[in-house]
């Protein structure tokens, strides 16, 4: 029977030590949060009136294997009545904006919407993907997205669409992040086929690796599941024995950014369209990433009392430090000013909101550069090599989603104790 001890008690460290729970190899889970709360990123406020805000990710897309693992577990712990669901047919699933040349541009949807010139761009989405078919297969291991969307489809759609993509999901510069690493059935489906379009069509072959890599370790050794956390380049590689210098050297190398998540709720209904939220390209607006206008897909979590509008403003990441200088000396003041300005710029609310907070996600999403594949293969080998009771867990190795981080806890317990129940 194996003691197991957890580091992290975000979304990662919760799953992997619920996984583990259900083993009956494992006589013990110790699951070891340094701060005062567990959840990490996942991190809600509800005031007293009922509103709910939510400062980290407000929703998960059920999607593809590691949605439905994600599901799996909401039923397995009780909570499946707990959903608030948004089906496809609702505004906030068919409308998705950007905001680019000072206007707002709702992003094409469906075969009608990819046959039409539809602003910002200026030709039809299935131009691209016509001619995408023809384009050869690129010869290195890996590419920017930037660059390999550019290649495959055309700038155009690099600049604008994918830009604000990774920008929205990463927090990150397109023209620095992997495609191998942060959209791998892309890169698959030109490997496989010579083609994203065919790849999606006829399948890329392979599928997506999961957390894990560890051998089994003799049943009286404590196994550590270490979630990958933003101090593991401080505190926890330091806290390695200095045999294990090379895995903290590469755990080192794994960069994060910080994003400020600014909450806003206006008294009355202010949007001039109904959706998902908007997107900022970089050529836009470097410091400003996106809105969510979180009262369309989730009304039930607005005040009872009158009608009002929730937003969240996402700010910085790869770019904070350019606009906005040092986290850890940039004002909430200054940070709630230029929050409430874009909203004012771009959905035109004519007076301030009646409540907001600001909170600062200090390196909170790990950031794939080009070769971050190569490193993390490599510190798996090593753990493996080492045959170190040991497992890489959460968002630094294998997706930053929520369900990418839940399917990486099952995944590595599945390697390391077998299936489980």
């Amino acid at each position: 029977m194996k003691t197991v001890a957890v580091l992290g008690g975000g979304i990662g460290g919760l799953a992997t030590a619920y996984y583990l729970s259900k083993s009956p190899q494992v006589a013990k889970v110790i699951l070891l949060e340094s701060s005062g709360r567990y959840g990490g990123w996942l991190w809600s406020t509800q005031r007293s009136d009922g509103a709910v805000f939510e400062h980290g990710p407000r929703g998960i897309r059920p999607a593809g294997a590691v949605g439905l693992n994600t599901l799996n577990l909401v039923q397995d712990i009780g909570l499946e009545n707990e959903i608030l669901p948004v089906p496809y047919s609702h505004n906030a699933s068919k409308n998705r904006y950007l905001y680019v040349n000072e206007k707002l541009h709702k992003m094409p949807s469906g075969l009608w919407g990819a046959l039409q010139t539809v602003s910002p761009f200026s030709r039809p989405i299935i131009h691209s993907i016509a001619k995408e078919i023809l384009v050869k297969k690129g010869k290195e291991d890996d590419e920017s997205i930037h660059s390999f969307v550019s290649r495959r489809l055309g700038k155009e759609l690099a600049d604008i669409a994918i830009d604000s993509l990774c920008r929205g999901v990463f927090a990150g510069d397109c023209r620095r992040l992997s495609v191998r690493s942060c959209f791998p059935p892309l890169y698959r489906a030109e490997q496989s086929r010579g083609s994203i379009v065919l790849g999606m069509l006829l399948g890329s072959g392979g599928s997506r690796r999961g957390a894990g890599g560890v051998s089994p370790v003799d049943p009286q050794t404590m196994s550590l599941m270490y979630r990958s956390l933003p101090v593991f380049s401080s505190a926890l590689a330091s806290a390695l024995p200095p045999a294990l210098a090379p895995l903290s050297k590469q755990a080192q190398e794994i960069s994060y950014v910080t994003v400020a998540v600014v909450n806003l709720e206006y008294q009355g209904a202010i949007l001039p369209v109904e959706g998902f939220g908007h997107l900022i390209p970089s050529t836009e607006n470097k410091g400003v990433l996106g809105v969510v206008y979180d009262s369309v897909p989730f009304p039930q979590h607005n005040s009872p009392k009158g009608v009002t509008t929730r937003l969240t403003v996402m700010m910085g990441g790869a770019w904070f430090q350019e606009v906005f200088g040092s986290p850890d000396t940039v004002s909430e003041e200054s940070l709630l000013a230029v929050a409430t300005q874009a909203v004012r710029a771009h959905l035109g609310a004519g007076y301030p909101p009646s409540w907001s907070k600001v909170a600062l996600q200090k390196n909170c999403i790990p950031q794939y550069y080009l070769g971050h594949w190569k490193r993390v293969e490599s510190m798996r080998r090593y753990v493996a090599e080492k045959n170190l009771p040991l497992s890489l867990v959460g968002s630094s190795y294998d997706g930053v989603s929520v369900n990418d981080v839940i399917n990486s806890g099952r995944v590595a317990v599945e390697q390391l104790l077998g299936p489980t129940p």
